[in-house]
C-alpha cells in the first residue's frame, strides 16, 4: 500500500515526479544535497519529521538511508481516459481542486463509491493523495472507485465536455442543487477546504449550483457539501429512471 524511498538522490527523484505523503530526516543533519530535500518539501507542503539515526535504520533495515526516508504512497491511479471509458449515459464524475485534507478526501471517496461514481480526479500539486488516512477514512473504497492525477483541471473539463459531460460548480450561486437537472453525463466540482473553487477552474463549468443553509455558518465540510450533491445526482437518476419504466409500461 505504502513504500519507503530512501537515500538522497531517490529522495530527490521522488519529490520532482511523485507525491510523497511524508519526509523523515536525521536530526542535525543540514548539510549537502540535503538542503535541496528541504526546498523541494517546502514547495509542496510536505510535512518534514526530523528523526535519530536508529529510527531511520529501522524503516530502511540498515540500509543506506543518507539521512533521508520518504513515505510515498503505492496506490495504483487511473486515468482520465480510463474513466470516460467506464461511462454510460449516466457517467458520474467527482473533481477535487485541491482538496488537502486525507480525511476528507477519504471521506469522499467513501461517498462517491456509494453513489455510483465512476471516478475522481484530482489535481497533480497541492492536493493530498491517497494515503493510509484515505484508506481508512473511505472504509476501503478507494479500491472500488477510479481514482485520477491530472496535471490540468481546465483541460481535463474540456475533455470532459467533449465526451458529453455537463460540469457543475459548487459555490454560493442563485441556483439550489435541488432545482438543476443533474442527469446524464455529469461532474462535480468540490473546492479546497478553505478557498472554495478557483477562478480558472470557476469559469469552465457549465453552471455554480449552492446548498441553501438556515444556519449563521454560511459553508460545509468539503466531504459534506460533496456527499450532499453527489446522492442528488443518484437521487434524480434513480428517479428518471423509474419515469421511464413507467411510460414504457
Amino acid at each position: 500500500m505504502n513504500e519507503y524511498i530512501y537515500g538522497r538522490n531517490p529522495v530527490i527523484e521522488v519529490l520532482k515526479n511523485r507525491r510523497v505523503d511524508k519526509l523523515y530526516v536525521q536530526k542535525g543533519d543540514q548539510e549537502g544535497s540535503i538542503k535541496k530535500v528541504y526546498a523541494l518539501a517546502k514547495e509542496q507542503n510536505i510535512l518534514i519529521t526530523e528523526v535519530n539515526k536508529f529510527k531511520l535504520d529501522e524503516m530502511t533495515k540498515r540500509e543506506n538511508h543518507q539521512g533521508v526516508v520518504a513515505l510515498v504512497s503505492g496506490y495504483e491511479y487511473s486515468n482520465i481516459n480510463e474513466i470516460i471509458e467506464s461511462c454510460d449515459e449516466n457517467g458520474r464524475i467527482l473533481i477535487l481542486e485541491k482538496i488537502e485534507d486525507p480525511h476528507n478526501l477519504g471521506a469522499i471517496a467513501r461517498s462517491a463509491e456509494a453513489a455510483g461514481f465512476n471516478g475522481i480526479i484530482i489535481p497533480k500539486h497541492k492536493s493530498v493523495y491517497v494515503n493510509d488516512v484515505v484508506y481508512k477514512t473511505s472504509a476501503g473504497a478507494v479500491d472500488n472507485i477510479k481514482i485520477a492525477i491530472e496535471t490540468n483541471l481546465s483541460q481535463v473539463m474540456e475533455k470532459l465536455k467533449d465526451n458529453g459531460f455537463w460540469i457543475y460548480g459548487t459555490d454560493m450561486a442563485e441556483e439550489s442543487y435541488t432545482e438543476t437537472d443533474l442527469t446524464g453525463r455529469v461532474a462535480i466540482v468540490i473546492g479546497n477546504e478553505g478557498k472554495g473553487i478557483g477562478h480558472s477552474v470557476k469559469k469552465n463549468c457549465d453552471k455554480i449550483i449552492s446548498i441553501p443553509m438556515a444556519g449563521s455558518i454560511n459553508s460545509l465540510n468539503a466531504s459534506c457539501a460533496a456527499s450532499i450533491i453527489m446522492f442528488e445526482v443518484l437521487r434524480q437518476s434513480n428517479e428518471k429512471a423509474s419515469k421511464n419504466t413507467l411510460h414504457k409500461k
